[in-house]
């Protein structure tokens, strides 16, 4: 296809359009809001004649599910769901307007474009292909948007899934965003499929101490400030210990047959990964990263509080073990605050959802191979597990070997290639009618 005609493209316009609404959310409650963003796509999916459950978990803050009947209702039915909020984008640190779209060097550039209003895009552009060409999917497909993924999904999933449960009737798996991507291992294109992710738990780190005059010589225990630095550091120098699953045990395997390694140093292999070596470096062990800090208000006044935000992922079912531990690496006079907990899980890598991921690739890439891996971030996938439901992270797209696309989630200069989204939408429409 010719850039004039990619550019034109169902699915790389619509990712453009969805770009263009500015969905920021800043966590703990603060957002811009999703509302016209998700009344935007509703209205693509009310074109087909479905009905659209559209609700608000508090104002501004939209979400919408729609169901579609499969050809063979006998199949439990899969959720196919995004989210319309993104991170918030400071235009002076990036080379084009993070929400304008511009579309340069064959990729749609802007903030949401990785993560994830491209898999947005994809879904809808997917369904209506299917739709035009007078087909139905394989099963029933329960299709949700969802608003503030970015802050855990506490006004959106968590809420549909604790208030509207009756949405997700007979589902029993579903895929969403960070995974079904390429990229180029050694010298050869795999797709990480995501058959897992991590826990979540986002906590502060909370220093009290004396106030006083910033003139005086205090010694630094006494000092919130002082004490809270030595705190963190102490954090950020613990080297967590590498703990393998059924999945990690998997890629590391298929990653090493790749690499020519030998797979018993798990570390070394995930360094090796190429572009991917972020993800899957974390993907082996607990991670926990100072995010934001606060403490005074006044250039002369040492303050009474310091506290810090530390977003911490452990391996699910770990999460109170690894509370126990940093508190013990942090010391007894720094307080725990849990502001946020989530759950991990991990669904299996192999059966009937990931071999039809499988198929579908190949089809479109003969002899693509496939790896499963677990995420070490989050996903809406979390609050739907609560239901019971595997989720999967399959939003293929077949990337260059130079693009660092797992790079830019929550990155600057996010940008996806138009050809990769064409490409995704075809496979999406694939799987959607096989599965």
């Amino acid at each position: 296809m010719t850039d004039d005609t990619l550019l034109h493209d169902p699915t790389v316009e619509l990712t453009r359009e969805l770009i263009r609404f500015d969905t920021s959310n800043y966590g703990e409650g603060k957002s811009k809001g999703e509302t016209e963003c998700a009344e935007f796509l509703a209205a693509r999916f009310e074109k087909l004649g479905l009905t659209i459950d559209m609700f608000e978990s508090a104002p501004r803050r939209t979400s919408f599910v729609t169901r579609i009947e499969g050809t063979d209702r006998s199949k439990p039915a899969l959720v196919v769901h995004g989210h319309t909020d993104v991170v918030p984008a400071d235009p002076a640190q990036w080379s084009v307007d993070p929400f304008e779209a511009v579309v340069k060097d064959g990729c749609v550039w802007g903030r949401g474009a990785v993560d994830m209003k491209n898999m947005d895009a994809m879904i809808a552009t997917a369904i209506e292909e299917i739709f035009a060409n007078g087909q139905r999917p394989s099963r029933d497909l329960i299709v949700a948007m969802f608003a503030d993924e970015e802050n855990g999904g506490q006004f959106g999933s968590h809420y549909a899934v604790r208030e509207r449960p009756e949405l997700f009737k007979g589902a029993t798996t579903a895929i969403s965003e960070v995974g079904g991507y390429s990229v180029t291992i050694g010298d050869e294109r795999a797709y990480l499929v995501q058959t897992g992710e991590k826990a979540m738990l986002w906590i502060k780190l909370r220093v009290h101490k004396p106030a006083g005059h910033g003139s005086r010589v205090v010694p630094a225990e006494q000092n919130a400030i002082s004490t809270l630095a030595r705190a963190i550091a102490r954090l950020a120098e613990h080297e967590w210990p590498i703990m393998l699953n059924d999945t990690t045990e998997r890629m590391v395997r298929e990653l090493a047959e790749l690499l020519k390694m030998d797979p018993s140093d798990p570390q070394k292999i995930a360094e090796n990964s190429g572009k991917a070596a972020g993800f899957l470096t974390a993907s082996l062990r607990t991670t926990s990263n100072p995010t934001m800090l606060q403490a005074g208000y006044k250039h002369n006044v040492i303050p009474e509080e310091a506290t810090v935000a530390i977003d911490v992922r452990p391996f699910p079912g770990k999460e109170d073990e690894i509370l126990r531990e940093i508190q013990q690496i942090v010391g007894d006079e720094v307080e725990i605050e849990v502001s946020w907990r989530d759950v991990g899980a991990e669904a299996p890598a192999s059966g009937p959802l990931f071999d039809a991921a499988v198929t579908a690739l190949r089809k479109h890439d003969p002899g693509a191979r496939v790896i499963p891996y677990f995420l070490s971030a989050g996903t809406d996938n979390k609050a739907l597990s609560k239901l019971g439901i595997h989720g999967y992270g399959f939003a293929p797209l077949k990337l260059p070997a130079e693009l660092d696309f797992p790079g830019m989630f929550h990155g600057i200069d996010e940008r996806v290639p138009l050809d990769a989204l064409v490409f995704g939408r075809h496979v999406l429409r694939d799987f959607l009618l096989e599965y």
